[in-house]
């Protein structure tokens, strides 16, 4: 969130701000009750120097005047605490209506053909035969079973079977391995249930409450990791010599909204319910920037090592995110589809985040503490990243060829082939 005070001071940079993401923002509002918060404490802390005034300047036992004068004002006391304490909690749930302001470097637009490639790696593989889809190539090779996976739970989940399974589990391995071994994460496996709090932390709530998995005891089933994760430093206070803290989980996700009605509901894109491998980094408001493209270069190694080719898009501010300051997607190429599929997405919230959670640092022993800065990515989604693979590597018979990367995750197998 932002703070009331940048609010106050830069209203119009805030305005902007949310204009370029094509968001609401109660800026009138809360400048309205927030003036009229800062006059009711005043005058509160006015009745309150007078009654100290005046309990001090009675001497022995108050006479009846004195005793109603100083009942009037305790009165008149709870009166303006009363109407503070309705005043704050409203401009509270304000604040967390504000979106977050997009970087400078972040290009304006109002829908994703505003979106700009940064880069591109590796070239599109050509076929000597027509490509088949990922769903079609599972269905010869008998790994996904998503019609019984909607006799269980309905429309938009999905089952592997067999090697597909396995090859799922792999890709995870292989995704966590190469967090931890070579990139310096650590790796955490987290609650999969959160207190309403944390999502708010993370700014999932309020905004998009409806697009989540809510219990009857008011938790919530995770629809990203990055709320977890993100919430393990929740209240805390760090020493700059601990940043970056850099950490990764794999956790199924949980979510509604899987995309516009009657869109991708075919296959392995859009599901309910999905894995992710989630990378969160935290650190200094000097070193964010910095550490979103080392974030995203970690998230295109993955990639690499698969061999599937893939673009880098700097996302345009109508893109960006409620929450984000700046975000990069990666889009895999999916051959069989012939569309790239956004498989990560790689955001700095700048201290939006770690405001709501109340995540913050200090640089030495007498310094002011500061708010970190977040960070997170995919690294990556399975599902997506799994029909991209498949359909890179098939060959004529419906068989798929193992990736390099994945073979020693798979006990030596080199490929999938039809039963």
């Amino acid at each position: 969130m932002l703070s009331l005070q940048q609010i106050r001071e830069k209203p119009d940079w805030v305005r902007e701000g949310a204009r370029r993401k094509g968001e609401d923002a109660p800026i009138d509002e809360i400048l309205t009750l927030d003036a009229e918060a800062r006059r009711i404490r005043a005058e509160v802390e006015s009745l309150r120097a007078r009654q100290r005034t005046e309990g001090a300047e009675i001497r022995g036992a108050p006479s009846d005047e004195q005793r109603e004068e100083l009942a009037a004002l305790k009165h008149r006391i709870q009166e303006g605490e009363a109407q503070l304490a309705t005043l704050d909690a409203r401009l509270e749930e304000l604040l967390l209506m504000v979106p977050n302001p997009p970087h400078e470097s972040v290009p304006y637009g109002t829908d994703p053909d505003d979106n700009v490639v940064v880069r591109n790696w590796g070239e599109p593989r050509r076929f000597e035969f027509e490509p088949r889809t990922h769903y079609e190539i599972g269905e010869m090779l008998g790994i996904f079973d998503f019609e019984r996976a909607t006799k269980i739970s309905g429309s938009r989940f999905a089952l592997l079977r067999g090697e597909g399974a396995r090859l799922q589990r792999a890709l995870i391995a292989f995704m966590l391995d190469l967090a931890t071994r070579e990139h310096g994460y650590v790796e955490v496996a987290p609650p999969y249930l959160v207190r309403r709090e944390a999502m708010v932390g993370t700014a999932q709530l309020p905004k998009f409450e409806d697009d989540a998995y809510h219990s009857d005891d008011d938790m919530f089933l995770i629809p990203t990791a990055e709320v977890p994760i993100t919430n393990l430093y929740r209240d805390e206070i760090l020493e700059a010599s601990q940043l970056p803290i850099s950490l990764v989980g794999h956790t199924p996700c949980w979510r509604r909204e899987a995309g516009a009605a009657g869109k991708d509901t075919r296959g392995y894109i859009r599901l309910h319910q999905f894995d992710k491998v989630e990378m969160v980094r935290f650190t200094t408001p000097e070193k964010s920037l910095d550490e979103l493209e080392l974030l995203t270069r970690h998230a295109e190694t993955v990639l690499q090592r698969l061999g599937i080719t893939y673009r880098v898009l700097l996302m345009c501010s109508g893109d960006t995110g409620f929450a984000q300051w700046k975000k990069y997607d990666l889009e895999a190429w999916s051959p069989g589809m012939e569309r790239f599929l956004e498989v990560s997405s790689c955001s700095v919230y700048a201290d939006f985040q770690a405001r709501r959670a109340n995540i913050r640092y200090r640089s030495g022993k007498d310094a002011r503490l500061s708010f970190v800065h977040t960070l997170n990515g995919s690294g990556l989604a399975i599902p997506r990243t799994f029909a991209a693979m498949m359909e890179t590597y098939q060959e004529r018979d419906a068989a798929v060829r193992i990736p390099d990367a994945l073979r020693p995750y798979m006990g030596g197998v080199e490929r999938l082939s039809p039963p």
